[in-house]
């Protein structure tokens, strides 16, 4: 039987999410809370409701072609009664993945600020066209659903604090070296 080409394009990328999802990303673990050592939280806003967290370790390439391996979370939140049922316990192993969804609409009407997407530690807003970007993590039991990801185009503020962050740090190092705090004589 032949496939026509439309066909096995779509069979080649379905090959290709597979091969990376199988190697390049780790399954998806159920995680217990640090503190309590429970895996359903209760939600502090109504006890009827909680979440399970998960985490799974992701081979992501940034913009520049740079490999980094990451462990993103989510959570899989829903009545208390049939998360119990669920009978998920720590260090489980599920089928599945965790994708990354971002967004110019905020995801969460009442609380926007929640989902905002940040650039690692400089606080500052990623955003396309000076709409903000919302960014949430989700798991699916989908392992071939794909993320859907927003390229912020704010780019030079992001270089200015980095190169800040990079200048302030080289000095702080410069003044440690001439501190006698450190002298080992």
């Amino acid at each position: 039987m032949m496939l026509s080409k439309s066909c096995r394009v779509s069979t080649h990328k379905s090959f290709i999410n597979f091969f990376k999802n199988l190697i390049m990303d780790s399954k998806v673990i159920v995680v217990a809370d640090e503190a309590t050592g429970t895996v359903i939280n209760v939600s502090e806003n109504n006890p009827e409701f909680g979440y399970i967290r998960v985490s799974q370790t992701r081979t992501m390439i940034d913009d520049n072609g740079f490999l980094k391996r990451r462990v993103v979370s989510a959570l899989i939140p829903g009545p208390i009664n049939d998360l119990k049922d669920t009978g998920f316990y720590a260090g489980q192993i599920l089928n599945g993945r965790i994708l990354i969804q971002e967004s110019l609409m905020p995801f969460n009407q009442k609380n926007p600020e929640r989902d905002l997407k940040i650039a690692g530690d400089t606080g500052i807003l990623c955003t396309l066209g000076g709409l903000p970007i919302y960014r949430r993590t989700l798991f699916s039991f989908n392992q071939d659903g794909q993320d859907e990801l927003i390229k912020h185009d704010n780019v030079e503020e992001l270089r200015a604090a980095y190169a800040a962050t990079m200048k302030s740090n080289t000095a702080a190092l410069k003044q440690a070296a001439l501190s006698d705090d450190f002298d080992i004589a």
